[in-house]
Order: C-alpha cells, then sequence, then structure tokens
C-alpha cells in the first residue's frame, strides 16, 4: 500500500500493518524525518519513506494493493472546505489516475461532509462508505472505491463508545429499504424509545434501521423509534419510557411532579432544549431522559424515560 498523504504518519502507522510492504508519501522534509525516525521505533520494518508530491509521485508509482489518502480540508487561507473538490489534492481529478493504479483506494474525509455528494462525485467508483463514530459524536468518513472490484455500494455504519472491545455495526446496502411512511405504534402507549447513534445520524439510514430491528419512528422527521419490547443490540441508546406528557401545562405538571433534573434532547421540536428547559423549570443532569419530539399527527410530546440497563 502507499499513503500518498503521509503526515505525521498516524493512518500510515496503523494502516501499514496489514502489508507486507507500505510506502510513506509526504512532501515536507522534515515530516519524512520525523516519520523515519519513529517507524523503527513502532516496529514497522515493512515501511519505506519518500520525500515528494502527492500527484507527481502518483503518476510513477507501480500499482498497490490500496492507496490512502488524507486530502487537506483547508484551502490556501486557512479555512475549512466542505466539497470534496476543493480539497488538496483534488482526489475527483485524480479519480482515473487512482484507479488505475490500485486495486482499492481509501480516501479519510471530513466527518461534516455530505458523503451522498461525494459518493456522486467520484462517478459509481465508491463501493463503501465508513462513518465511524466515538462519543456521540461523528469522527471519521472513509470512502473505499475500486473498478477492480463490482457490487453494490455498502455503508458500514459503527460506534466505538460501546463498553465491550466490539464496536456497535449497522451495515446495509444503499437503497436497499422501502420508505417507512408512518409509526405502527402510538408514542403514547410505546414503552421503549430508541435513539440511534452518531454514525446512524450522519448516514441517514433511518428507514433501513426501522426495517433491521422492527421498530417504528416517532414521525418522518424524528429520528426517534418506538418498541413495546427491548431491542437487542440497537445501534444507540434504548430508554424505558415512564410517562408521555402533551404540553398542556396541567398534564406537564402532573408528569413532572418529583422531577428537578434531567437530560432533554429535542427532536422535530418547535423549541430549543434551553427554551424547553426554560419552560419546564428543570435543571440538568440526574438519571431521567425527556425527549421532546412530533408525531407524525403533528402533536408535541415529551417522552420521559430513563435508560434501560
Amino acid at each position: 500500500m502507499t499513503d500518498l498523504t503521509g503526515g505525521f504518519g498516524v493512518d500510515f502507522s496503523f494502516t501499514s500493518c496489514a502489508f507486507t510492504a507500505a510506502t510513506y508519501v509526504e512532501r515536507s522534509e522534515q515530516l519524512c524525518h520525523i516519520v523515519e525516525h519513529n517507524l523503527p521505533l513502532l516496529g514497522l520494518n515493512n515501511a519505506t519513506v519518500v520525500c515528494a508530491d502527492a500527484v507527481e509521485y502518483l503518476s510513477t508509482v507501480e500499482p498497490q494493493t490500496m492507496l490512502f489518502l488524507d486530502p487537506a480540508r483547508r484551502d490556501e487561507h486557512g479555512a475549512k472546505t466542505v466539497m470534496l473538490a476543493d480539497c488538496t489534492p483534488d482526489v475527483v481529478q485524480l479519480l482515473p489516475k487512482l484507479l488505475e493504479k490500485s486495486r482499492f483506494t481509501m480516501l479519510k474525509l471530513s466527518p461534516m461532509l455530505d458523503w451522498h455528494k461525494a459518493v456522486d462525485d467520484l462517478q459509481g467508483a465508491v463501493r463503501e462508505v465508513h462513518i465511524v463514530s466515538v462519543g456521540g459524536e461523528c469522527k471519521e468518513l472513509l470512502l473505499v472505491l475500486s473498478t477492480v472490484v463490482e457490487s453494490e455500494l455498502k455503508v458500514y455504519c459503527a460506534d466505538l463508545s460501546t463498553a465491550s472491545d466490539t464496536p456497535s455495526l449497522f451495515v446495509y446496502t444503499l437503497g436497499s429499504s422501502a420508505p417507512v411512511v408512518n409509526s405502527k405504534l402510538k408514542t403514547q402507549n410505546s414503552k421503549f424509545v430508541h435513539e440511534p447513534n452518531a454514525s446512524i445520524m450522519k448516514a441517514g439510514c433511518f428507514d433501513e434501521l426501522a426495517a433491521a430491528y422492527g421498530v417504528s419512528p416517532v414521525s418522518r422527521n424524528s429520528h426517534l423509534f418506538l418498541s413495546d419490547e427491548p431491542i437487542e443490540g440497537f445501534p444507540g441508546r434504548s430508554f424505558v419510557v415512564e410517562r408521555v406528557t402533551t404540553m398542556n401545562k396541567g398534564e406537564l405538571r402532573k408528569a413532572l411532579v418529583g422531577i428537578e433534573k434531567a437530560n432533554i434532547a429535542t427532536r422535530n421540536f418547535p423549541l430549543t432544549v434551553a427554551e424547553l428547559r426554560k419552560r419546564l423549570k428543570i435543571k440538568d443532569g440526574g438519571d431521567v431522559y425527556i425527549f421532546a419530539t412530533t408525531t407524525a399527527e403533528g402533536e408535541h410530546l415529551l417522552l420521559i424515560s430513563r435508560k434501560y440497563r
């Protein structure tokens, strides 16, 4: 494999372990010296350091099993870029050469990027999309490109926040599920509410998630799901619903008896968290979770819950 955007060599030091031979490419002489010093200390004896420009080196490199690129995400003025073509090097422009020179090309991109647009920009070459989250935040977006391997595009949603060593992983084929229009369960009578992890949220695969786990969406834009039974292995957090209330003052007063602190989240709701907290006069924290959302029928509800296990 060859890493065309070596940098400090962090990605390279992990990725190169999976290959019999690996080449680190970086145009900064200083960074090349640092990596040359570090590689033996890390026990990476299969690695070669090359000080060169990525685009120039790509034209001369022998065909590789994999090329790896982490394009710079800032423009010449230091501002963050949000378009794939604005990154350096421009992988859209380099696409024919990348595909010619490798069996697979892996791109590490900004988690803020619109990955659907990136897939379209790469003209059918993307075989896999990997979305990785940690601690409730999307951290990595990886695209795997190939013209040698023909397959349907699969999306891998991995969350590394689990207590065990095994990440939560949800995999689906893009466009494989029909839309889920309405909830099969009434929000007011459901026993469990489920909140997808950050990778699922980034992927936007809510129909696929509902179909795979047999859960029902609160509404089309709520991104919360309901069930009558616990869902083992759900990729996200699950809560036991203790009470459900409308925003009616009388109902609210009764539902919130004994609750002085709560964690509040709003999903498809007309008030922000700060506005709702002020109206409810509840402090932040504790073991109560309040989900404020809007049902498919347009009713504003609060789901007062506690974590399941």
